[in-house]
């Protein structure tokens, strides 16, 4: 019985161990996944493919990284909402260029797609500090333009980016008009045990039932059930029901969070939506519900704004 009980404490005490050498070790390259397999680290096309009217621009982030990004306009003229689109992981915006281009189509408005630090052509490395400073020097960005209307901002987040801008959101409630979240994790410690099935007992959010010894090695916990409760804007939900990466019941999760203090929150669901086909799968229904969406929240009915829609039909709602 005695040896029995010694080799259970030291096989727990191994995994504890092996998983908090594991995460210490590799976490960043566990979470941050800028380079697809069999890829390089540089764009596979630019806007220009697509015959899309857009424009090179780099920033320097508060402490320094050097980032790229793409401004892409539907005209030259065109003052509709504009998109600041925060991708998923794995990848970089050269990949997402379909979707934009669909999105630009159906929504009739500008987008901004943002390299991370450590993705695509900007340089660094990829951490959660790091990536938020990103989010926000892209926004601060867009609030110094001329060429649009800045109180027409909505923040798309996919995947870790829903991560990324709902963080974003929760700091600029005047600056940015409302959030649009799809397939997004409520935090990085929910995820560890869906990734790692092992690591669920040891790492846990708040409704986490194991003893979560080991999630102060966590660097980047990316907590969006905690900074979702803080968002005031109103806040679209997209949710694919066939996602084989993150459990849909994270974003009913997020969901019930916002909706316990803000009014303005939006569920939908998708039946056929994966993780990175959502967009794709649900087809008019999910375009038309995102444009719903945007007619209500970030229609831009000011004086200033209702002039600037005169530029070219095809911008106004």
């Amino acid at each position: 019985m005695v040896s029995y009980v010694s080799a259970l404490f030291y096989g727990v005490g191994g995994i504890l161990v092996a998983g908090m050498a594991l995460l210490v070790a590799f976490q960043e390259k566990l979470v941050y996944v800028p380079v697809l397999p069999g890829l390089t680290k540089s764009y596979t096309m630019n806007p220009s493919r697509l015959r899309l009217i857009y424009e090179d621009v780099w920033l320097r982030s508060s402490d320094g990284v050097k980032l790229h990004g793409w401004f892409i306009k539907l005209f030259p003229d065109c003052r509709g909402p504009t998109i600041l689109f925060l991708q998923e992981n794995a990848g970089n915006i050269g990949h997402r260029l379909e979707m934009i281009r669909i999105m630009l189509q159906r929504l009739h408005c500008n987008a901004f797609m943002l390299s991370y630090r450590g993705y695509g052509a900007s340089d660094g490395y990829p951490t959660q500090p790091g990536i938020t400073k990103d989010a926000q020097a892209a926004l601060d960005h867009l609030l110094q333009r001329t060429d649009i209307d800045v109180t027409r901002i909505v923040v798309f987040g996919r995947s870790l980016g829903g991560a990324v801008g709902t963080v974003l959101t929760k700091n600029n409630p005047d600056k940015v008009a409302a959030l649009i979240l799809e397939n997004t994790f409520t935090s990085i410690l929910d995820m560890a045990g869906v990734l790692l099935p092992f690591l669920k007992w040891f790492i846990g959010g708040s409704g986490s039932k194991g003893p979560k010894v080991l999630n102060f090695v966590v660097r980047s916990p990316w907590s969006t059930i905690d900074a979702i409760g803080q968002v005031k804007q109103p806040i679209l939900f997209l949710s694919g029901l066939q996602d084989e990466m993150v459990p849909p019941a994270h974003m009913q999760m997020l969901y019930a969070k916002a909706a316990t203090h803000n009014k303005n929150c939006t569920f939908m669901e998708f039946p056929t939506g994966m993780h990175m086909d959502t967009w794709l799968a649900g087809g008019d229904h999910y375009w038309r519900t995102v444009q719903v969406f945007l007619e209500k929240h970030a229609s831009g009915n000011n004086d200033d704004s209702s002039a600037a829609h005169e530029d070219h039909p095809a911008c106004r709602f």
